[in-house]
Parts: C-alpha cells; structure tokens; sequence
C-alpha cells in the first residue's frame, strides 16, 4: 500500500473512530498525535483536520446525495470513508478527481460490505458530476 493510500487509511480510522464516540475528529486527532509512536503521517493529519474543519458542509452534501440512506443509517465505516473522499475530491488540489475516487472505493473494498463500493463510487460520482457543472468554492 502506497503511503497516501495508508495515510487516507489512518485517516479513516480516526474519523470512525471519533464518530463511534461522539467526538470530534479534531479531538480524537489531537489524542492520537500526542501518544503516537511513530507519528501520525502529516496526510493524515491534514485530512482529519480538513474534514473537521468542513463537517458540517460535508456532511450536508452527503445528506442531499446519498440517495435512499440518511447518514446516520449508513455504516460508521462507509460515513468516514465518504467524508474524507468528499474533502479530497473537492478541497484538495494535490489529489486528482479519479483517483480520490478511486482510493476511496478501494478503502470500502478493504473496510466495509460488499455493496458499499459501489455507494461510495456513486454518491462521490454524482457530487463530482454536480461540481463540474456548478463549481463550489
């Protein structure tokens, strides 16, 4: 596994993480770098900072096209994995449309059921489809 694909990965475990909690994934964060041996990869930490930072955006896009599930009924595993695909595909210009996609179908494949590739790759497609069309700043 590449190391992006690992930190996106660890990025992950800290947004369920903090989800099955009750807490922020900012918080959760902080927790981790302080006890972390090794360190938390610096992608990692930008990433759970850029979906915590964004959550409530994030998860209101998620709401509008996650067609036939509420967030809350979603699995926790497919919620983090879909926060962290939305923020790379729209707030992160290191990262191509595909291949945020594209990492966070593999994470689902790797992590969760096996229908949710196919929600993932669809819910992110339909957001992506709509920015091209309607940018979001």
């Amino acid at each position: 596994m590449a190391a992006r694909s690992k930190a996106r990965k660890r990025a992950v475990d800290l947004i369920y993480e903090a989800d099955l909690r009750g807490d922020d994934a900012i918080s959760t964060l902080a927790e981790r770098v302080a006890l972390a041996d090794p360190p938390i990869n610096d992608y990692t930490i930008s990433l759970v900072e850029g979906v915590g930072g964004r959550r409530t955006e994030i998860d209101t896009m998620l709401r509008d096209y996650s067609e036939g599930w509420t967030l809350e009924r979603m699995p926790g595993v497919d919620r983090a994995i879909l926060r962290v695909g939305l923020f790379e595909l729209l707030w992160s210009d290191a990262v191509p449309d595909a291949v945020a996609i594209d990492e966070a179908v593999e994470l689902a494949k790797l992590l969760s059921t096996d229908d949710s590739p196919k929600f993932i790759n669809g819910v992110l497609g339909r957001i992506l489809r709509d920015q091209v069309t309607t940018p979001n700043g």
